[in-house]
Formats: structure tokens, sequence, C-alpha cells
């Protein structure tokens, strides 16, 4: 599969109702063109229009080109809290940028093969919970250090992906996001289901015909404030059907907070985007990420000393 046409959205000023009604007329409006050979709809509106639908809500396109340096992981991991301005500090932090069509494997017809410098890239061992269904049936019971912000944001955005329903994407946002975030309507991930749906004319959820796997490639930990906040991000490998199959990778990065025991999405602006390359490849390793295993040794919440959440209220209800 090709890669798609990427083009530069400009820093939105309006108010936040006005952004997010633009880029969702620019998505449906744009959808087919930025194909390359009309396949994969599903695949391309999730990975490229997601992209750009995160971009233009955030308004962090561009900043990474113009700063130079680039966020690839935290350098030390914070023991104390410093507060608020350095939280912002550390999700504003630009990250690689890099083309579209970096999230596509060099061979679209054989997906599971790395790139060349897979052997180069760090890996970090990610623990598995404990199996146990929680809010909104999404897996829990991962324990209180950084990975274990990481385990759990995968787990939320395979719960919303895969289901590709406005509804569940809701629920989840309701059941795992502290006050002061952008709300379940702005969520990014909310909007890539929404333009999906949309473009696809598939309704309120994704048609019987159409499916959407998603599966953890890489990670890093991006920043962390104490021991009960951090900045993490997740690399997905997409395998979207509709009409036909495709690969992509799909890179998010969240605010976590360790809240009543679990980690949840933290209060603030998103952070920068995550780059999504391919994992494996040498711009894989540039941006940072690291290739994903997993620790099965890691219990669950409680086992890892106290719980020391500087709890700001409950999950929306």
């Amino acid at each position: 599969m090709g890669a798609m046409q990427s083009k530069t959205m400009g820093r939105s000023t309006g108010r936040s109702g006005q952004e997010t009604s633009g880029v969702r007329e620019w998505s449906r409006g744009r959808l087919i063109t930025i194909l390359t050979g009309a396949v994969v709809v599903a695949l391309a509106l999730l990975v490229g229009l997601g992209y750009a639908i995160y971009l233009a809500v955030s308004g962090l396109n561009g900043d990474s080109e113009a700063a130079g340096d680039v966020a690839t992981g935290e350098t030390e991991r914070s023991t104390v809290a410093r507060g608020a301005s350095h939280r912002d500090e550390i999700a504003a932090e630009p990250m690689l940028s890099v083309p579209a069509g970096a999230a596509f494997p060099d061979d679209p017809s054989d997906p599971d093969q790395g790139g060349d410098a897979a052997g180069d890239q760090d890996s970090i061992k990610i623990p598995t919970g404990t199996g146990i269904n929680g809010p909104g049936l999404v897996m829990t019971g991962f324990p209180h250090p950084p990975e274990g912000a990481i385990g759990q944001l995968a787990q939320i955005d395979t719960a919303v992906l895969q289901s590709m329903s406005l509804q569940t994407a809701q629920e989840v946002y309701a059941s795992w996001a502290l006050p002061g975030g952008v709300g379940a309507d702005d969520w990014w991930i909310t909007s890539s289901v929404e333009a999906f749906l949309g473009s696809s004319e598939m309704g309120s959820v994704k048609s019987a015909t159409a499916s959407v796997a998603v599966e953890p490639a890489a990670a890093l930990v991006k920043g962390t404030d104490g021991p009960d906040w951090a900045t993490v991000c997740v690399l997905m490998k997409v395998t979207a059907t509709y009409r036909s199959e495709g690969h992509a990778a799909f890179g998010h990065c969240e605010r976590m907070q360790w809240v009543g025991g679990r980690w949840m999405l933290a209060p603030g602006a998103p952070p920068a985007p995550a780059p999504a390359t391919w994992p494996g490849t040498e711009l894989a390793v540039e941006a940072g990420w690291r290739t994903w295993t997993t620790d099965p040794s890691t219990g669950a919440p409680g086992e890892h000393g106290e719980d020391h959440s500087d709890e700001q209220g409950g999950a929306h209800s």
C-alpha cells in the first residue's frame, strides 16, 4: 500500500467547538483524495485522519520541526512531584516529526517483518495486568510504576479502537478520565472513531464486514513528575479490514495519573503528538520507541509500595 499524501494543517486559533467542527469537515472531505490506490478505507482513516485530527485539535503541529530538540523518552525518573507547570512542560515537549508514509511497513504483504534497525532498538518491559476487566470493560490491574501506565493506556486504546463505536469511546473516556481533560467529545480517539464511522457511512458502530485489530509493538515513558504522574506513549500495529486489508503504525501519548489504585487519563491539554513510525525501523529508533516486551512477574496494584495518590477527585460518572 502506498504512502498517504500528507497535508500541513495550520495552528487553530478559534474556540474548541469551531476547531473540532472544521477538522471533521476536513476529514470527511479529504478521505478519498489522501488514499493512494483507493484501498483500505478504514486503515487510512484511522491512521491518517485520526492523526490529522489530533494535530489540529491540539494545535501542536509544526512545533517539533521548529524546536530542534525533540523528546525521545525520560532521562531520569522523578521521585518528587514539582507540580502543574512542570507537567505541562513534559506533555508539550515536541516529539520527532515524521512523514505520514513512515507509519506503513516497507513490504505491505509482510507486516510481521521488522526493519533493519530492529536489533538496535532498546526494549521496555510492560506488565501484563491482572487480566480482569475494569470500568468500561477495559482490562485493568496494572502496577504503580510508569510501565504500568503504559500497559493501562494500551488497554484503553485497544478497547476503543477495536470496537469502533462512539458509545464505547464515550463510556471508556467517562470511566477512565479524571476531571479537567478535554472531555469525551474532543478526545482525539473519539474524533478518530467518529471520522472512521462518518466517512465510511457505517452509522454509530462499524460494519459487521469491517474489523480493526490492535497490537502494542513499542512504547516509551516521555517523562514523570513524582511517582503518581507520567506522560507515556504507545506505538500500535494496526490491522484494518474493510474491502481490503492493510497495516500501519499508530502512535498515542497521554498524561496518566495514579488515582485510587489505578492509572487514569490525567487532567490537562493533550501531549504533543507521538511519531507514527513502523516498529523496528531506523526512524522508530530515532524517535525513541523501545520494543514492547511482556513482564509477567509484575503484580497487581498494591504490591509495589504504598499508594501515594494525589487524587484530584474521582472519574466522571
